[in-house]
C-alpha cells in the first residue's frame, strides 16, 4: 500500500512511503500557511483527502534516477507542486459543474461561493508555482505548459466544437489536455529531478499521458456507475450538466451512422428534453446508461489506453541505463563500480516497471 493506492512494492515501499508522507505533510503546510481567513478555503479539499496518485507518480519514476536524488527535496516539492495544481482544478471543476459534492465533503463553492472557490483555485496555482521555480528553468516551462494544456482542455470541452470534426477524437483530446497532461508532467519530474535522463523523461512522459486518458475514461464509467456515498460525486454530474462524456458520445456517433438501438435513442432524448436538474430524474436516466452497451465499450477504451500505456515502457530499461552510465561516467567512478551499479538500476528499473504497469492496471479496474 503506497498513500491510498493499493499498490503492492514492498521492495519499493521502504523509500517511496516516507517520502509520501512528507509529501502529504509539506501539502497540509502550504494550504494553510496564511491567515484565518484564507486557510480555511484554502486547506478544504487537501484536508478532505485523495489518492495522492500524482505524487505517488513522481515518486515511483524518480527511483529510476540518483537513489540519493530520488526521495531528496526537489522531487518531494516536484510531488506537492503537481498534488496543489491538481487540487486547484478540483476547485474550479466544481463551479462549473455547480458539483455539490467533492472527495465526500460539499464542495468550495458550495460553502464559500463561486468568487471565493475560483481564487483559492488561483491561489494553490500561485503556490505551486512558487514551489515549481524552485525546480529550475526546465521544470517550470514544463509546469507553464502543462498549465496551458489544462485550461485549453477545458476550453475545448466547454466550447462548441468544429464543425466537422471527429467527436470520440476530439472527446480525447480533451482527455489528453485536462488529465492526461498533469499526470504525464508528474511522471516526467521524478525521471528529470532524479538525473534519470532525457530518454527516460520522454518514456515516463508518454506512459503518464496514456494513463491520465485511461483514467479518465474509467472515471466516465464511474459518473454512471457509482454512487455519492462511495465516490463523494454526484452520479450523473456530467450528464446534468450538458457534457458529453464517453458513453454519450458513442450513443450520438451510432445515431449519426444510423446504427442507433431503440434504448439508446431513448436515453439521448431524454438528455434532450428532460428536467435533469430533477434527482429523480437524473437517476432514471442515469440507470438507463447503466445499462446500455456503451458502457461497456467505454471501458473496454480505458483498457485500451492503459494497454497502450504499458507498451510505452518498453524501452525503458534500455533508457535508464543509458542515463545511469553517463551519471556514472560524469561521477568518474572505475568501471567495476559503474557495473556494480547497472546492476542496481537494472533492478530498480524491473521494480518499477512493475509498479507503473499495476498502477495503470488499477486505475481502470476501478471502473470494472
Amino acid at each position: 500500500m503506497i498513500g491510498s493506492l493499493p499498490l503492492h512494492a514492498p521492495e519499493l515501499e521502504g523509500r517511496i512511503v516516507p517520502a509520501l508522507e512528507a509529501v502529504e505533510t509539506r501539502l497540509l503546510d502550504v494550504v494553510s500557511n496564511a491567515d484565518e481567513t484564507i486557510n480555511p478555503p484554502t486547506s478544504h479539499l487537501a484536508e478532505a483527502g485523495g489518492k495522492r496518485l500524482r505524487p505517488v507518480l513522481t515518486l515511483l519514476t524518480a527511483q529510476l534516477g540518483d537513489p540519493d536524488l530520488a526521495v531528496g527535496e526537489a522531487v518531494r516539492d516536484a510531488g506537492v507542486a503537481v498534488e496543489l495544481t491538481h487540487i486547484a482544478t478540483l476547485y474550479h471543476d466544481d463551479v462549473m459543474d455547480d458539483a455539490p459534492l467533492r472527495r465526500g465533503a460539499p464542495s468550495a463553492q458550495t460553502v464559500w461561493g463561486n468568487s471565493a472557490a475560483i481564487l483559492t483555485g488561483d491561489v494553490l496555482v500561485a503556490r505551486a508555482s512558487q514551489l515549481v521555480a524552485g525546480l529550475g528553468p526546465e521544470a517550470v516551462l514544463a509546469h507553464a505548459k502543462t498549465f496551458e494544456r489544462l485550461c485549453m482542455g477545458q476550453l475545448h470541452e466547454t466550447l462548441p466544437r468544429p464543425a466537422g470534426t471527429d467527436p470520440v477524437a476530439h472527446y480525447i483530446q480533451v482527455l489528453a489536455d485536462k488529465t492526461g497532461s498533469l499526470i504525464a508532467v508528474s511522471a516526467r519530474y521524478g525521471a528529470m529531478l532524479s538525473g534519470a535522463g532525457a530518454a527516460t523523461e520522454r518514456i515516463v512522459e508518454t506512459f503518464g499521458e496514456k494513463i491520465g486518458v485511461a483514467y479518465q475514461l474509467a472515471d466516465d464509467c464511474l459518473d454512471v456507475t457509482s454512487d455519492a456515498r462511495t465516490s463523494g460525486k454526484t452520479p450523473g454530474t456530467d450528464l446534468r450538466e450538458g457534457v458529453d462524456t464517453m458513453p454519450v458520445l458513442l450513443l450520438r456517433q451510432a445515431l449519426a451512422a444510423g446504427e442507433l438501438d431503440a434504448a439508446g435513442q431513448s436515453i439521448l432524448s431524454a438528455l434532450s428534453t428532460a428536467d435533469l436538474a430533477d434527482d429523480a430524474v437524473l437517476a432514471e436516466v442515469v440507470a438507463r446508461l447503466r445499462a446500455h452497451p456503451v458502457l461497456a465499450r467505454t471501458r473496454q477504451m480505458a483498457v485500451r489506453w492503459a494497454e497502450e500505456a504499458v507498451e510505452a515502457l518498453g524501452g525503458l530499461e534500455e533508457a535508464v541505463l543509458e542515463g545511469t552510465r553517463a551519471r556514472l561516467e560524469a561521477a568518474g567512478l572505475d568501471a567495476a563500480a559503474r557495473q556494480a551499479e547497472l546492476s542496481v538500476a537494472r533492478e530498480r528499473v524491473r521494480l518499477v516497471r512493475a509498479g507503473l504497469e499495476q498502477l495503470a492496471r488499477l486505475l481502470v479496474d476501478r471502473a470494472a
